[in-house]
């Protein structure tokens, strides 16, 4: 997997993503002191509202940015939206209101969501296939790495910095990313044969996504991540410091559980996948999260020990991982280099657009009903999920599809060699493939 470091495009974006993941990891501990410093006791509030205004930003803006933006030369619009991001985050430690929060988040999860699928779309036109899959477990390696980093590297600024430096190291990284990306010699964005008129490039990446049998099926699988992830993130502080009444160290470690399982996933993936596909792999991922709910829905009508809390985040963390490393295989392949951003937008969208719904889910379940209900629920959710995964993702959906173009002349260049009409190719949806094959 290191070996893609010898790729030198590909290096110079990996350590752009790497400070840019550091920086956002301090903003996140910086927020949560910050919102302690100006609300006290309802710093959780304020903290839970920060967080729901990141999410909603996620779901409104991603797609809308790509298609404002979606022209501007890719090299320019990541250098402006990195410098955006500084220059929101150098602003928070002015802050005297808890209303000016809810906005400088909001601009700057904006702008995250700009940049990110442009970032993500860049990758699958500088790597072979194999190479983007090991690219992609990389990535997901690098997240979870970021969870344990971020806090440790917090941790040592606050023995030296009060906490408003956390934000300038955060601007630091930021600014880091420009750099890196003004480094690299970026392919050039492939531009449409045509203009689109703006409603059609707001909801082209969106159009494709639910006209693809494989990307409705991972859209159902992303609920199922989302269910679990949900309950792991949500939930640990109370099960830790509540259910158990141990420290705030144990809570670390219980989210360190969650991120080694996601990291091993990571590291052993790109193997399997070569030999199993994604199908098998993503839904069998689910399946673990299903089970590990279950699980923890049996446990806690007892009463647990910590180490089988640990136990049920290690392999909820081996499940989401399963998950969400391939997803970007399926786009890859779902997708023309011309209308790849706007998919990786889309999906940007929908997938926080289902942790937008489960993380409150999870929160209001274990403190209105028990974790034992939340477990229950959340299980129940996943299971569903897969169920939609496996009727909307044929086993068969990708490859050579026999088809017809009923809609074109025999004499359309597209059809140059097809006899009766019908032929044969990969198939995408684009300009000229507006419904998948229902036969062949």
């Amino acid at each position: 997997m290191l070996s893609l470091l010898k790729h030198k495009v590909f290096r110079t974006l990996y350590a752009a993503q790497v400070v840019s993941l550091l920086g956002t990891g301090l903003t996140t501990i910086a927020l949560g002191l910050l919102a302690f410093e100006l609300a006290a006791g309802n710093a959780g509030m304020v903290l839970g509202t920060a967080l729901a205004i990141k999410m909603v930003a996620y779901v409104t803006v991603a797609p809308l940015a790509q298609a404002l933006l979606g022209r501007m030369p890719v090299k320019r619009l990541l250098i402006s939206l990195d410098l955006v991001r500084a220059g929101i985050v150098l602003c928070l430690p002015f802050v005297s209101e808890i209303w000016q929060i809810y906005v400088l988040v909001f601009v700057l999860q904006a702008a995250s969501a700009s940049f990110t699928p442009s970032f993500q779309a860049i990758i699958p036109g500088i790597l072979p296939e194999k190479e983007y899959t090991q690219a992609l477990s990389l990535s997901r390696l690098t997240y979870d790495m970021e969870n344990l980093v971020s806090p440790s590297l917090a941790v040592a600024l606050l023995m030296v910095l009060p906490f408003s430096g956390l934000f300038v190291g955060t601007a630091i990284g930021f600014c880091l990313s420009a750099v890196f990306v003004q480094m690299t010699a970026l392919p050039p964005r492939q531009k449409p044969k045509k203009i689109a008129p703006f409603l059609e490039r707001l909801t082209n990446g969106s159009r494709i996504y639910f006209a693809t049998p494989r990307l409705r099926g991972l859209l159902a699988l992303n609920m199922a991540a989302a269910s679990g992830g949900a309950m792991v993130i949500v939930n640990t502080v109370v099960i830790v410091r509540d259910s158990f009444a141990l420290s705030a160290a144990q809570v670390g470690i219980g989210f360190a559980a969650y991120g080694i399982g996601s990291m091993l996933a990571a590291i052993i993936l790109p193997s399997i996948l070569a030999k199993t596909g994604d199908r098998l792999v993503m839904v069998s991922g689910a399946v673990l999260l299903g089970i590990t709910m279950f699980s923890g829905a049996v446990l806690f009508g007892q009463t647990p020990a910590f180490p089988w809390l640990l136990g049920l985040w290690f392999f909820a963390g081996l499940g989401a991982s399963a998950i969400l490393t391939p997803s970007g295989r399926l786009l890859q392949r779902s997708s023309k280099p011309e209308s790849r951003p706007g998919l990786f937008a889309a999906q940007f969208a929908l997938s926080h657009a289902c942790w937008l719904l489960t993380y409150p889910l999870a929160g209001w379940l274990g403190a209105t009903y028990g974790m034992q209900m939340a477990f229950l629920v959340l299980g129940g959710i996943t299971t569903v999920s897969i169920g939609f995964g496996l009727w909307l993702w044929p086993q068969r959906s990708g490859g050579d599809m026999e088809h017809r173009h009923d809609d074109l002349s025999a004499q359309h260049p597209h059809l140059k060699g097809a006899q009766d009409g019908a032929h044969s190719h990969v198939f995408v949806i684009d300009d000229l493939h507006h419904r998948w094959p229902t036969q062949g």
